[in-house]
């Protein structure tokens, strides 16, 4: 079952999390794959979704936004659009826009940013907007201040959270077609935080990034982790060797429906609908040409398949789908 860890260092302005999608993560590969337009993604492609789907977790519990976070990375290589959608709820979905051949040891930037107009954007849309209210977005380049081409997912990732938020962060991620996983370190922000100095402003906050010794043993101890541990070893390993001489307040751990779970709005009965709406007339031309009428969503990949006869109960009438009532009184 997927799970999200969260944990302070006791007396120290840095905090924590970890978080493993197992279920929720071979449902996505396993809807791409049973997809007969698509197929499965190439390994590089998976695995670059894999550590967009932790990180988006990551982001969103991090935040603790009343809405949907989405993280995407966009650019000219053969990977178009790769997109992760996190609620509030923790629930989610991905998906990749493939476009031409990724090869087999591809990274980041032949993947996405070939010619070095790679993006990637994270989008705060509030669950109830105010009229006329519209979603936060941020973007960065995929390439460091030196324009240097990053080949990291996590590289990406903090260099966009040292900007918006001002704080140092730390990311490992890692994917295979079985788990995503991900770590987060963060310094905590000095202002309201009860075990730092009071009052500073978030100039002084600013001033601090790289400054604070508790967060850079931290962090150096949490970027040991090598990928193969970190999709390998249970939560309670990992946390132990890295953070052994540490003391830890750790939370109860987010699993089932309180925890990362997979979800996406589509829907057999959404499908009928959109059927419907299309006419009876169009439907039994499709089935003219073909045995059934297939449509897949564009999002999860998922293939729903309507034979003749069911395209008919479709448009059936609610009163007709009825069985007869009793003739006489009862």
């Amino acid at each position: 079952m997927s799970e999200l860890h969260k944990f302070l260092f006791d007396g120290l302005p840095v905090r924590g999390m970890i978080v493993r999608l197992t279920d929720a993560w071979t449902e996505i590969l396993k809807r791409r794959a049973g997809n007969t337009a698509t197929g499965a993604y190439p390994a590089p492609v998976s695995e670059l979704l894999g550590e967009m789907a932790a990180a988006g977790v990551l982001m969103q519990s991090n935040i603790k936004f009343n809405g949907a976070l989405v993280l995407q990375v966009f650019g000219d290589g053969p990977v178009k659009l790769a997109v992760a959608e996190v609620q509030s709820d923790l629930s989610l979905r991905a998906t990749v826009t493939v476009n031409g051949e990724v090869l087999p040891d591809a990274k980041l930037s032949q993947m996405v940013n070939v010619g070095g107009g790679g993006r990637c954007a994270i989008t705060l849309d509030p669950k109830d907007r105010h009229p006329g209210q519209q979603p936060y977005q941020g973007v960065v380049p995929l390439h460091g201040d030196h324009h240097e081409k990053l080949e990291r997912l996590s590289d990406v990732l903090q260099h966009y959270m040292l900007q918006s938020e001002q704080l140092d962060t730390i990311l490992v991620l890692g994917a295979n077609d079985q788990v995503a996983a991900g770590l987060l370190i963060q310094r905590m922000p000095i202002k309201g935080e009860g075990n730092l100095a009071a009052g500073l402003s978030h100039r002084e906050n600013e001033d601090q990034i790289g400054h604070n010794e508790d967060y850079n043993r931290i962090a150096h101890l949490a970027a040991s982790l090598t990928r193969e541990e970190l999709l390998t070893l249970d939560v309670d390993t990992i946390l132990r060797r890295l953070f052994w001489e540490e003391k830890l307040l750790r939370f109860e751990p987010q699993q089932g429906a309180s925890g990362p779970r997979f979800a996406c709005t589509c829907s057999r009965e959404r499908v009928s609908n959109m059927l419907r709406s299309l006419g009876a007339e169009e439907a039994e031309s499709i089935l003219a040409e073909r045995d059934d009428i297939e449509v897949g969503c564009e999002f999860c990949g998922q293939q729903y398949r309507f034979d003749a006869v069911d395209a008919a109960q479709i448009f059936v009438s609610p009163a007709a789908a009825q069985p007869p009532g009793p003739t006489g009184i009862q």
